[in-house]
C-alpha cells in the first residue's frame, strides 16, 4: 500500500509531452490536411486553367490562319465582302469550323461581329444572332487583348445527390481575329469554349485521395505514436515500482541490518549469564535432592524458563548472523518426514491429528538440508502453536505441476485462521499475534525459502484454518 502511495507520488510521466505532442500532431493534421489539399487542388487547377488558355490561344491562331487563308480571302475574292449570314458563306465557314475542331477538346466555336457584341457565326446553331453574350471579355478582345473565364454550374454535392445533373465547368475563351496582313486590323472576336468537367473532377477527387492519405497516414502515426506512448509508460511505470520496491528493500535491510547487529551482541551478552544460571540451577536440584519437593519444583522452573530463553536468544542469533546456504540435491520428502516425526510428540501432547500425504515419486530438488529441515519445524511449531485445544495438521508434498521439475509442500491446520489485513505482515520479524514467542520464526523460515530460491505462499479464512504452500525448484 506504501508502495502505491509513494508511486502515485513520484511516477510523474517522462512522456506526458509526448502525449501532448501526439494529440496535438492530431490536432495540425485535422486543421491543416483540408487547407492543404485545397491548396494542391487549387494549384492544380490554377495550373490546368493555365494550360487551357494557352492551348484556346493556339488553337485559335490556328482558326484564324485558317479561316484567313480559306475564308476570307476567298470570300473577298468571289462576293467582295464578308457576309456570314449569306448561305454559301455560312455553308463554307462551317465545314471550315468543323474540319479544325474535329477531334479536339473543344465544346463550340463562335465569331462575333468586330463591331457589335452579336454573334455572327456558331457551331451551336442557335446562339446565331444572339447579342450581349460577349460582356467584357468581347470588349477587351475587340481591343485585341485575349481573355477568359470559367463559368461553373451545380457543385460536388451533385455528385452525391440522386437523380441531379452533374457539375459542368466550362472555360470560354475570347481571342481576337486578326487579319494576317495586317495584324492590328481586328476583323471579329472568336470564342472558343472547352468543357473542363472531367478534368476538375479528376482535380477534385485528387483532392479527397489527397485528403484520405494524409488522413490515413496521421491516423497511422497517431496510433503508432500511442502505442509506443502507453508500452513506454507501463515500462516507466514498472521500473519506478521496481525502483522503489527495491529502495524499501534496501531500507529493511539496512534497518534488519542494524538490528542484527544489535541483537547479535545482546544475545551474546545473556547467553553465558543464562548458561550459568541454568548450570547453577541444575547443581542446585541436584543438592536438593528429594528433600524438598517445593525447592526441586522451584530449581524445575528455573531451568525450563532458562531453556525456553535459550531457545529465543538462539533464534534472535539465526536471525541475526543466518548460516550461508549450501545447496545439495536432496529428496524433499525425507526432509518433510524427518521434520513430522520431529514434532509427533507435540502434536499428541496438543491432541492434534496428523496426516502426511506423499504423492508419487518426486525429483531431487537442490536443498540445505539442515535449513530447509528448520524452517519447516517453524511453520509445523507456528501450526501446533494456534491449536492449543487441539485440531488437525495435514502435510501434502507433491510435485508443482505436470510438466514442472519442481516440488510443492502444503501444509494446513485448522486452527482460527488469519485476518485477511494481516497475511502481508506474518512473515515480517518480531510480528506476532500470540501472547508468548518472538515474532521470527516465520520470518526465518522466508528468509530461507527464499535464498533456496522458492516461494511461499499463505491461505488463510477465518474459523476454518491456515494453508502454507511451499514451492521449491
Amino acid at each position: 500500500m506504501k508502495n502505491d502511495e509513494a508511486l502515485s507520488k513520484v511516477s510523474i510521466k517522462p512522456f506526458a509531452l509526448v502525449k501532448f505532442f501526439s494529440f496535438t500532431t492530431l490536432l495540425v493534421f485535422l486543421v491543416f490536411t483540408p487547407i492543404f489539399a485545397i491548396l494542391i487542388a487549387n494549384h492544380a487547377n490554377g495550373v490546368m486553367l493555365r494550360r487551357s488558355e494557352e492551348y484556346a490561344l493556339v488553337f485559335a491562331r490556328n482558326i484564324n490562319q485558317q479561316l484567313y487563308e480559306r475564308f476570307i480571302m476567298p470570300s473577298y475574292l468571289r462576293y467582295g465582302s464578308i457576309i456570314p449570314s449569306h448561305p454559301g458563306q455560312q455553308k463554307r465557314l462551317d465545314i471550315i469550323i468543323r474540319n479544325i475542331t474535329h477531334g479536339m477538346k473543344v465544346e463550340a466555336v463562335s465569331i462575333f461581329d468586330q463591331q457589335e457584341d452579336i454573334v455572327v457565326y456558331s457551331t451551336i446553331n442557335e446562339r446565331v444572332g444572339q447579342q450581349g453574350e460577349g460582356g467584357e471579355e468581347f470588349m477587351s478582345a475587340k481591343e485585341g487583348r485575349s481573355s477568359s473565364r470559367l463559368e461553373v454550374k451545380g457543385s460536388m454535392l451533385n455528385n452525391l445527390l440522386p437523380g441531379s445533373e452533374p457539375p459542368s465547368y466550362r472555360l470560354i475563351s475570347y481571342i481576337p481575329l486578326r487579319s494576317e496582313q495586317t495584324p492590328a486590323k481586328i476583323l471579329g472576336v472568336i470564342e472558343i469554349i472547352q468543357d473542363m468537367s472531367d478534368d476538375y473532377l479528376a482535380t477534385i477527387k485528387l483532392q479527397w485521395m489527397i485528403s484520405g492519405i494524409a488522413f490515413l497516414f496521421m491516423f497511422v502515426l497517431f496510433v503508432i505514436l500511442r502505442l509506443i506512448v502507453a508500452r513506454a509508460d507501463r515500462i516507466i511505470e514498472a521500473r519506478a515500482r521496481d525502483r522503489l520496491i527495491l529502495e524499501d528493500r534496501l531500507r529493511r535491510s539496512e534497518h534488519l541490518a542494524s538490528l542484527g547487529k544489535m541483537i547479535a551482541s545482546v544475545s551474546h551478552e545473556i547467553k553465558n549469564p543464562l548458561g550459568i544460571v541454568r548450570s547453577t540451577a541444575e547443581m542446585l536440584r541436584k543438592r536438593i535432592g528429594a528433600d524438598s519437593d517445593a525447592n526441586k519444583q522451584l530449581t524445575t522452573v528455573i531451568i525450563d524458563e532458562t531453556a525456553r530463553l535459550d531457545r529465543i536468544v538462539r533464534e534472535f542469533l539465526d536471525f541475526a548472523k543466518p548460516r550461508e546456504i549450501n545447496l545439495k540435491p536432496a529428496q524433499v520428502e525425507d526432509i518433510v518426514r524427518e521434520a513430522v516425526g520431529f514434532v509427533s510428540t507435540e502434536l499428541e501432547k496438543s491432541g492434534i491429528s496428523n496426516r502426511l500425504r506423499i504423492e508419487g515419486e518426486l525429483p531431487m530438488v537442490p536443498v540445505d538440508r539442515e535449513l530447509f529441515y528448520r524452517a519447516l519445524l517453524n511453520i509445523l511449531l507456528n501450526g501446533i502453536q494456534v491449536m492449543p485445544e487441539g485440531g488437525s495438521l495435514s502435510v501434502r508434498v507433491g510435485r508443482a505441476g505436470a510438466n514442472e521439475a519442481g516440488v510443492v509442500i502444503e501444509i494446513a491446520d485448522t486452527g482460527p485462521g488469519i485476518p485477511e489485513d494481516s497475511q502481508d505482515q506474518i512473515f515480517k520479524p518480531f510480528y506476532t499475534d500470540k501472547t508468548r514467542g518472538t515474532g521470527l520464526g516465520l520470518a526465518i523460515a522466508k528468509n530461507i525459502i527464499d535464498n533456496h530460491h522458492g516461494e511461499i505462499e499463505v491461505d488463510s479464512v477465518l474459523g476454518v484454518g491456515t494453508t502454507f504452500r511451499i514451492k521449491l525448484g
